[in-house]
């Protein structure tokens, strides 16, 4: 009854309107807020919940993840009977954090609560939540402790969409038996935004990943009101784009013609074609062919391309959130975590040439690509030359080149035609990709 009590007065509370002209809304601009992401270019997003129990499978069906309850037509009362197994035993929010640390990581991004409705967190809100269910520990208030004390930036994922709450519009077609006659969506609109209130208020989330736009009931109006609530809150919150209507499917950059809200472009399991100048993005993107964990999807990335995605997209300016669906017994995958730590043994020698770094100067090479850092320009050679020469597609006065890794290990430049030409002697220093850096004075002209 306490319960239910609570829940009304926020209800009566957030109804409330929200002032756009209100000050704390505008006290932090963009470039101040962003300031710490644009250096990170490196997070671990993290998709867990109640979904990660049937890991995938359902009545012999196999290609199922975290939108199981939809792509399986699982009714409401069958699918809540998973708040009696959740009993995450092995989670250890400090491994979860250290490992991500590790492979040079400098955020963390985790599932609130993603389509179906299911809360991470002990919220006042619903009772579909973690306090449910046998393992009753507040996880995302552990994770933020865990954060705090390695250096990442907590950040949470929240999902517009609700497939559980009884306000929620629509209704997904199938669901035959759940009439939608005394819904309320903006009865549901009060409830999110309570719930966003308590994340806020009790984890302080540097960034809020929204997701499950797209329906036809969320419109441009309730995007820039939810924006502008969630900055009253706390003004220098970085929001994704996906709290409004802009995006352009899995492309993830907003059309053009409208003020469009939102900090950062979110393409979805791809990287821009080039760079996109002007414009803050993070390609979100899984280690293998889901989001959830699936027991029979053995289908991970290989650490090569996941380090060279990570480069590609530093190298045009853009951020990589690298997906891990954790077991519903609360540990990674032995598979995510072998390419995590070996991921993390290319940044320990490399990482300075993808932190605090902006997009490449010049043409991508066929070679590999570029990234630069002020006066210091990183080549990321794929495929170190067999006669040791390298020509990179601009002019530049060089003061230095050396091995980022080894530098020692020194290089001569010439000037040529068709751009700065590099003898590499000796073998390539790492396989994955072998960066060289280069000291400039002056200006760095591209050559087409």
């Amino acid at each position: 009854m306490l319960k239910q009590l609570m829940i009304g007065l926020v209800a009566l509370t957030m109804a409330m309107p929200v002032l756009a002209d209100e000050p704390a809304a505008n006290a932090i601009d963009q470039d101040q807020r962003m300031e710490w992401w644009r250096d990170a270019r490196f997070g671990l997003f993290i998709h867990w919940g109640l979904y990660s129990i049937p890991a995938g499978e359902w009545q012999g069906n196999t290609n199922h993840a975290e939108w199981i309850r939809h792509t399986a037509h699982i009714p409401l009362e069958t699918y809540n009977q998973y708040t009696d197994e959740f009993n995450p035993t092995e989670f250890d929010a400090d491994e979860w954090v250290k490992m991500a640390k590790q492979a040079g990581m400098k955020y963390l991004v985790i599932t609130s609560k993603h389509h179906d409705g299911f809360c991470l967190w002990p919220s006042d809100q619903t009772e579909f939540d973690v306090s449910s269910t046998p393992f009753d520990r507040d996880i995302m208030g552990e994770l933020k402790e865990a954060c705090d004390k390695h250096g990442l930036k907590f950040c949470m994922y929240h999902s517009i969409m609700d497939w559980h709450h009884p306000d929620y519009l629509p209704r997904r077609e199938w669901e035959k038996d759940r009439p939608a006659d005394d819904a309320d969506y903006d009865r549901y609109v009060t409830y999110m935004k309570a719930q966003l209130k308590e994340l806020i208020e009790r984890y302080d989330p540097a960034v809020l990943w929204f997701d499950g736009e797209w329906e036809g009931t969320w419109t441009h109006e309730r995007g820039i009101d939810l924006d502008e609530y969630c900055r009253s809150l706390k003004p220098d919150i970085i929001v994704n784009n996906r709290v409004d209507k802009g995006r352009r499917g899995m492309a993830g950059l907003n059309a053009e013609g409208t003020d469009w809200r939102g900090d950062f472009g979110t393409p979805e399991q791809e990287i821009p074609a080039t760079g996109v100048p002007g414009v803050d993005w993070e390609s979100c993107m899984t280690m293998n062919g889901h989001w959830g964990y699936n027991k029979l999807d053995k289908n991970f990335k290989s650490t090569t391309d996941l380090v060279r995605k990570l480069i590609d997209i530093a190298s045009k300016g853009g951020n990589y959130l690298l997906n891990v669906g954790p077991m519903a017994n609360g540990e990674f995958p032995e598979e995510s975590i072998e390419r995590l730590a070996e991921m993390g043994a290319w940044m320990d020698n490399n990482g300075d040439s993808i932190y605090g770094t902006t997009a490449s100067p010049c043409p991508m090479p066929e070679w590999g690509r570029v990234t630069r850092k002020g006066d210091r320009v990183f080549l990321h050679v794929f495929d170190w030359p067999a006669d040791g020469k390298l020509v990179v597609p601009f002019a530049a006065e060089v003061t230095s080149c050396k091995l980022l890794a080894a530098p020692q290990r020194t290089f001569e430049t010439n000037a040529t035609p068709k751009g700065l030409e590099l003898m590499l002697t000796g073998d390539a220093e790492n396989s994955i990709a072998s960066v060289v850096e280069l000291t400039i004075d002056g200006e760095v002209k591209p050559i087409k």
